[in-house]
């Protein structure tokens, strides 16, 4: 059913037809174990170094992020795996062994957190769901500034699944939506089940789709597959021997819920987000506003009270002249313990508690709720400040959701609490304050070469700021005061005076927590939702942690970026930005599916670290196991227990043969055989928003444990998936699972679609209405490549005529552009070259021959060519035409790619120059008989839909004028640059008398434009490699055909010119070019 943002298919005929050809060789490829790919044997590689053994036996190892069983893949899934699946298919035609593996994820937290959810609403109603009411479900709650605790989210609400809005409020009806009969949801509750029911739709969703993968090496992760288990348990046992896995007390984003840290994968919104750390600086009331104390008055329990304010600015808290608070805020008073107690944000007293901030880990205790409002007017101690007594008053912009909602003030150096100063002593009546509150003037505390002592002020001034509303003006003027402080600041106060403020920062902030003025607080980013529902903290706790950002590690893994291809630059930019910034990350937690910490085995091994160098595990699965999980063994008969971390060691680390072991040594020599020739892997491709963690981590990971001829030879990354301009929602109607889209187009026309929607990092569009065309596009060509072959014998034989010259020209020059396209993972120029292009030829090709017929040699032969071009993208209707209309005995797959050479280029731009100058004159024709259907055509020359002839007029020689602004061009370019010096472009004009004529500049600023087409060394050249008048000559019987003339004839514009014939028109011959004849047409 289609949706107001969908496509609904009016006749599927062809399309079912298509299906049907998909299925038949779907299940032949199966049978056939097509995709299975072995290393060659250790006798077929006796005496052969490695690098012999790779150039006898080229292979090809691609991979892509395994996708995690909680659900089918969706179309995004397959946008991805699409990358892998065209590279597999491609360098299958360069005769290489290529392998695709493809495992299933299930390590952390989501799956248990649903099958508990499964299990809580079992309880509420009943074995098969029958005790629920539709009435029952709540409603969604609205925004608020309320102080008290955060709710529980709403999954179907939130984050990620945002994009994928079920509207739906329990677990069991998500998994009713999935297509899961209600009667079998019961089974859900048991967290394992999960691994056994989605492996096999996602492995029978990519057999639909068609993928090239080798089945035999999937498997499931976390302990439910034993031999996996051990893999990661050499893993980490490695890492931490290596001392890469530490342990100490970190801030980690932590889920109070969960009970434990909260990483990427475990949430529905925040992916990326970590902690921030502040200063948290701890301002004593003096005396409570009017309001304030008839609320405080005998709840505190003689506590001292402080605002906290948290700062990322320690070092300019000399300049503090007031404090703000959020008049709409609600803020609590907590006590920290007996002694003192807090006025902040019930946010900021949450995270706190588990900082190690109050005197129970964990425990909230509220004294009472007050408005922001009335806070204002309260006096407090600023410590530091050179003016200790400031008060607290009202700003517009203080944010409930962002530090302690409590702001300190420094005029001088914050624009924000300039600006929002400046707006108080203008209307203190109006903001509700007396105005001595706001009587203290700004105090330099940092002086800057660019804006002196007074930073703020000035910025504010250089932006033109008027007011606090002026909210994007201020968040640009914020960051530049802060940059230029920090990096060119240096101290005017303080015992630190003179010092940079990049050195003093830390030394004040460490001297107020030293004193008790201050403490560290930090909390995340921005907001982070955990797939269980809660709005998570964060934590300061003792935890097992990946160190990465060692610099040592660091070092190493910016090598492996710098070595590795990216395919773009932007990739390339992702990874240096993350190893910039990238800091220890915890790799452990105690609820969730997982392999145990083996050292500490209460934890378990977190899902983004489990997941770092499984593509390693996959040039071995089939020898250890022949089921996903572990219960059959491989080929190799080899029990989990067997393999040791002293095996793993000697097979992917170079290790010692450990005598001890009960594995006969041949067997483990054959798995590292089989790695030692697939590994590193050619290329991993995934999604963009992977760099900040899976896709570094998997970096870091590969430089500490293998050596550098191991390393990953390429990573590319692509955007998110629209699907017909719009990002895919359930909630929009436009979301479709892998199985959705094939049912509903076929699988061709999907990869197609594809290939078709774009290959760079930025996101990219499934458009259904070119899916939709591509259902016609492959049939169409399907039944006409087979009526060829079956009336090949009808077809031109004998020699060889210019289009057919033209036509083979022509397809050796599209096999190796698409050569090119594929080889840099460019598919949408492949389907454009390969597919598109080579149709346009060959229906170039059938016009021009229409008399004479195509030459059946060369018709079988762009049979052939089409077909193995677009293998990669479309191999069902690839292998359709291989063995049926060309009977070939083996699968196209077995094919190789069609042999080509260097083209003639005088011949392919002589076809380029035919086609062109016929598009251009059909197109002069019909713009003017669409003037005359207006009236508007004013004197033409002739009468169109009269009987007509033509006479075009080449140019040998360029007008002078042209030739002088070429050689001015030619002058001020800059080969090195590669670009034109307009200046100097600009003199030589002055200095030639041109610079006057009006001709010169459209003519120069077109001709630079060529530049950067066709690149400098050809645009300069500036001469034809083949003849106007031979080639024109050749298409007349064609042009007069398709343009119904009664005459064409081809003139020299230099002989027309001198001679004294006066039926012509002079201004139309001047106009012709080398390259652009001119014509005219005339009625007979």
């Amino acid at each position: 059913m289609a949706s107001a943002n969908t496509i609904e298919l009016a006749q599927t005929g062809k399309r079912d037809t298509l299906i049907e050809l998909e299925k038949k060789y779907q299940e032949r490829w199966a049978q056939d174990k097509i995709f299975e790919v072995n290393a060659p044997t250790l006798q077929e590689t006796e005496g052969l170094s490695q690098a012999e053994i790779r150039e006898r036996f080229p292979k090809w190892f691609g991979n892509f992020p395994y996708p995690y069983m909680n659900g089918s893949l969706h179309l995004g899934h397959a946008f991805t795996i699409s990358k892998i699946e065209f590279a597999a298919g491609y360098h299958r035609l360069q005769g290489k062994r290529v392998l695709f593996p493809h495992g299933f994820h299930c390590t952390g937290m989501p799956i248990k957190a649903a099958s508990d959810k499964i299990e809580r609403e079992l309880e509420m109603f009943g074995a098969d769901f029958e005790k629920f009411k539709p009435e029952e479900e709540p409603a969604a709650p609205t925004p608020s500034t309320s102080n008290a605790p955060p709710k529980a989210v709403d999954k179907a609400r939130k984050g990620k699944v945002a994009a994928k809005a079920t509207g739906l409020q329990y677990q069991f009806q998500i998994m009713e939506s999935m297509g899961i009969p209600r009667e079998e949801i019961k089974n859900f509750a048991d967290p394992y089940y999960w691994l056994k029911y989605f492996p096999p739709i996602c492995k029978e969703d990519n057999n639909a789709f068609g993928s090239r993968i080798d089945w035999r090496r999937s498997f499931i992760t976390t302990d439910a597959n034993p031999y996996y288990d051990t893999f990661i348990r050499w893993q980490m046992n490695k890492l931490h021997r290596m001392g890469k896995i530490k342990f100490g007390e970190r801030y980690t984003i932590y889920s109070p819920k969960d009970g434990q840290p909260c990483m990427d994968h475990d949430r529905s919104e925040g992916e990326a987000v970590g902690p921030l750390e502040y200063t948290g600086i701890k301002m004593e009331v003096v005396s409570w506003s009017e309001a304030a104390a008839k609320h405080v008055e005998g709840k505190v329990g003689g506590r001292k009270v402080y605002l906290v304010a948290a700062t990322l600015r320690p070092e300019t808290m000399y300049g503090q002249t007031n404090c703000f608070v959020g008049t709409a805020i609600k803020y609590g008073v907590f006590a920290v313990n007996d002694k003192e107690a807090f006025v902040c944000t019930y946010r900021a007293a949450r995270n706190m508690a588990f900082q190690g901030v109050t005197a129970e880990r964990g425990k909230i205790e509220q004294l009472l709720e007050i408005d922001g409002a009335d806070i204002v007017g309260t006096k407090i101690n600023a410590p530091y400040a050179l003016n200790p007594e400031v008060y607290v008053l009202p700003m517009e912009n203080v944010l409930p959701t962002k530090g302690t909602g409590v702001v300190t003030s420094v005029p001088s150096d914050s624009p924000d609490d300039f600006q929002t100063l400046t707006d108080l002593r203008k209307k203190p009546e109006f903001y509700g304050i007396k105005a001595e509150w706001a009587a203290i003037d700004p105090v330099p505390v940092i002086t800057t070469p660019t804006y002196g002592d007074m930073t703020a002020p000035a910025v504010v001034k250089q932006l033109k700021i008027q007011s606090q509303k002026d909210t994007k003006q201020l968040a640009e003027a914020k960051e530049i005061a802060y940059k230029e402080g920090f990096y060119n600041g240096q101290m005017l106060v303080g015992e630190f005076k003179g010092e940079p403020v990049q050195e003093a920062k830390p030394k004040v902030r460490a001297q107020m927590i030293e004193a008790g003025l201050a403490f560290a607080y930090a909390e995340p980013e921005s907001l982070v939702i955990s797939r269980s529902s809660d709005e998570c903290v964060v934590a300061l706790m003792d935890q097992w942690y990946l160190d990465y950002g060692e610099p040592v590690w660091r070092a190493q893994a910016e090598k492996l970026v710098a070595k590795m291809e990216t395919y773009n630059n932007e990739t390339r930019n992702g990874f240096e930005g993350v190893l910039a910034w990238l800091n220890q990350w915890a790799c452990a937690r105690t609820y969730g599916l997982g392999s145990k910490l083996p050292w500490d085995p209460q934890f378990l091994v977190e899902s983004l670290s489990d997941s770092t160098i499984y593509m390693a595990y996959y040039t071995v699965a089939h020898f250890l196991h022949s089921s996903i999980d572990g219960s059959e063994p491989g080929l190799l008969n080899i029990t989990p227990d067997q393999m040791t971390d002293e095996i793993w060691e000697y097979l992917f680390g170079d290790g010692p043969w450990p005598e001890s072991s009960t594995i006969l040594r041949e067997k483990v020599d054959q798995m590292k055989h089989e790695f030692n020739y697939f590994y590193p892997f050619d290329v991993r491709s995934s999604g963009k928003d992977l760099i900040p963690n899976h896709l570094t981590f998997c970096v870091y990971v590969h430089s500490a444990l293998f050596p550098e001829e191991k390393w990953p030879l390429s990573m590319r990354t692509n955007g998110h998936l629209m699907v017909n301009g719009q990002k895919m929602s359930k909630s929009k109607g436009n979301s479709m699972t892998m199985r959705q889209c094939i049912e509903k187009f076929g699988t061709d026309a999907t990869r197609l679609c594809l290939a078709d929607a774009g290959d760079g990092i930025e996101d990219a569009n499934f458009d259904e209405l070119t899916a939709n065309a591509n259902i016609l596009r492959l049939y169409t060509l399907l039944a006409w490549c087979e009526e060829m072959m079956q009336e090949k014998s009808k077809l031109r034989q004998g020699p060889r005529n210019y289009h057919d010259k033209v036509f083979e020209e022509e397809v050796f020059d599209l096999i190796n552009i698409t050569q090119r396209c594929y080889e840099d993972t460019h598919y949408k120029d492949a389907l454009k070259y390969g597919f598109y292009e080579l149709q346009t030829s060959r229906d170039w090709y059938r016009e021009v021959t229409q008399d004479v017929g195509m030459h059946a040699e060369l018709v079988e032969w762009w049979i052939r060519v089409a077909v193995l071009l677009i293998t990669p993208i479309a191999p069902h209707f690839a292998e359709h035409i291989w063995t049926t209309a060309l009977q070939e005995s083996r699968s196209v797959h077995l094919a190789h790619w069609p042999a080509s050479r260097e083209v003639d280029r005088s011949v392919v731009d002589a076809a380029a120059y035919m086609r062109g100058t016929i598009k251009t004159m059909r197109d002069a024709e019909l713009a003017l008989l669409k003037k005359m259907n207006k009236g508007r055509q004013g004197q033409a020359a002739y009468d169109p839909k009269k009987p007509r002839a033509v006479r075009i007029f080449v140019a040998t020689a360029f007008p002078a004028w042209q030739d002088q602004c070429v050689q001015i061009v030619k002058e001020a370019y800059a080969p090195e640059a590669g670009k034109v010096d307009d200046a100097k472009v600009k003199q030589l004009l002055i200095d030639q008398g041109l610079i006057k004529d009006k001709r010169a500049m459209p003519f120069i600023q077109l001709f630079k434009k060529r530049i950067g087409q066709f690149g400098a060394e050809t645009v300069f050249r500036r001469t034809l490699p083949f003849s106007e008048v031979t080639v024109l000559q050749v298409i007349l019987p064609y042009l007069k055909k398709t343009l119904n003339l009664v005459d064409a004839e081809v003139m020299l514009a230099s002989d027309t010119l001198a001679s004294d014939r006066a039926d012509f028109n002079k201004m139309i011959v001047e106009s012709a070019e080398p390259g652009n004849p001119a014509f005219e047409y005339y009625n007979v």
